[in-house]
């Protein structure tokens, strides 16, 4: 099929990368020309890790294009997916505005029947108003269109790898032929009619991902309660670490025994900095404003929301009892992004704790593997390297924010030989105290003693 991406941001990408990999014919737009033209000239705007080799690879085989002009964009698809930013406004609720600009667009520009995906996160109803934006803007014409709820499930850092391995495919239709060519676009990953690139030899999983038809309106309830789940099952892990601090037990050995049992599980059991990024804190005041709205009060997400802001000023006191005095200090920080295997820094704990030790007039040295490009335009006061030996190189303490497995197989004895003080505080509890002990450091992580 053709199928047209309006937004080449982590989503955007992500979907038009694979579904042209998967053998359709993929065209892409974006607002900002100067991303088109980096696509264009075969650099890729952000990092995710295997989408520059599925981007190759697509490109290579002639499936994948990119065009500044949305219209043309607009005309070329048979289905349009749209994939634009839904940032939240000052109340918490979502900024539907480019939904409503791309809906305009597509009125407009259109000259066939379309199917119009929504594959932003949107709250419950945004369908019905796109619909009827659609018919609104067309202003009557002869031009069909008929909308569909597609909501993603990617992780940043691995959404490649859960794109051609999905564990569901949510389809919010209005009706069975929509339901119907949102299986065909679909058909070549849920029956690996494809090579995975991931994999040189073949892809070693079976398929596995549930086609789920749904209304409209509950695929749309679907993202947001998934994410927010997920979001609740982070926060309680953090109040049992705050727990385990006060009655001397070890959180990783709670959420373990805990994540054994099934109708728990491991997953999101991760106590530390909390989360960051633009989908959970997004999508939970989202959700509580939507709640809102038909006049329910959700909680249970409200504390969620509290325990996760929380998590840097419970980080910052184990930093500042530690050094006793901040200021003048040098301070190491490792990680920027908001979690490993990407170059998101969006909502990241690290940039919220890098500019609270620069207020209280810290020296800040830090590293990333992927992030500092971003990070060097919202932190000018920041000495960034890319080696993070550099970096802790005569501090005073180090603050570990992101899970990077470079971060993680350190040689802290190297590490410890050049700095001015053998001090660690790991807010992704990366380390076993016991080892950080022997080799001499004062350690501090979450809900470990």
């Amino acid at each position: 099929m053709h199928l047209s991406v309006i937004g080449c941001g982590y989503v955007g990408l992500v979907t038009g990368a694979c579904l042209a990999e998967a053998g359709h014919e993929v065209m892409c737009t974006d607002i900002d020309g100067g991303r088109i033209a980096q696509l264009k000239s075969g650099d890729v705007p952000i990092y995710e890790e295997h989408l520059d080799e599925v981007l190759k690879s697509a490109g290579k085989a002639g499936r994948i294009s990119y065009t500044a002009d949305a219209g043309e964009a607009i005309r070329f698809g048979d289905a349009i997916f749209i994939c634009v930013g839904t940032p939240p406004r000052e109340d918490g609720s979502a900024d539907l505005s480019a939904i409503d600009h791309v809906a305009q667009q597509i009125a407009t520009e259109a000259r066939t029947s379309k199917l119009v995906v929504e594959k932003s996160t949107v709250p419950a109803r945004t369908g019905e108003e796109l619909k009827r934006a659609l018919e609104a803007y067309s202003r009557g014409g002869n031009v069909k269109f008929s909308v569909v709820s597609n909501p993603e499930f990617l992780r940043e850092g691995t959404a490649v790898y859960d794109f051609f391995h999905p564990d569901r495919i949510v389809v919010g239709v209005s009706n069975e032929d929509a339901a119907e060519k949102m299986r065909e676009i679909y058909r070549p990953i849920l029956e690996r009619k494809f090579h995975c690139p991931l994999h040189k030899n073949g892809c070693p999983a079976e398929p596995k991902g549930e086609f789920l038809v749904t209304t409209i309106n509950s695929a749309e309830l679907i993202k947001h309660a998934s994410n927010s789940f997920l979001a609740l099952k982070i926060s309680y892990a953090n109040v049992i670490a705050d727990l385990c601090e006060r009655l001397n037990g070890d959180v990783e050995q709670v959420t373990h025994a805990m994540g054994l049992d099934p109708r728990i599980g491991s997953q999101f059991l991760k106590a530390g900095l909390g989360f960051g990024g633009f989908c959970f804190p997004k999508d939970i005041q989202a959700f509580i404003r939507l709640a809102s709205s038909v006049g329910l009060d959700f909680d249970i997400l409200r504390a969620a929301e509290r325990v996760n802001k929380e998590r840097i000023e419970r980080f910052l006191e184990k930093v500042n009892k530690a050094l006793w005095v901040v200021k003048g200090k040098r301070i190491a920080v490792l990680g920027l992004a908001f979690k490993a295997n990407t170059d998101d820094i969006r909502f990241a704990p690290a940039i919220d704790v890098i500019r609270r030790l620069l207020d209280e007039g810290a020296q800040v040295h830090a590293s990333d593997p992927e992030a500092m490009e971003r990070a060097k335009r919202i932190l000018p006061g920041v000495t960034l390297h890319e080696d993070p030996y550099d970096a802790i190189r005569d501090a005073h303490a180090v603050l570990i924010c992101t899970e990077w497995s470079a971060f993680k197989n350190l040689d802290w004895e190297r590490a410890g030989q050049s700095m001015a003080r053998k001090l660690v505080v790991d807010g992704r509890n990366l380390y076993s105290p016991k080892k950080m002990a022997d080799l001499g450091f004062e350690y501090y992580s979450f809900g470990r003693g």
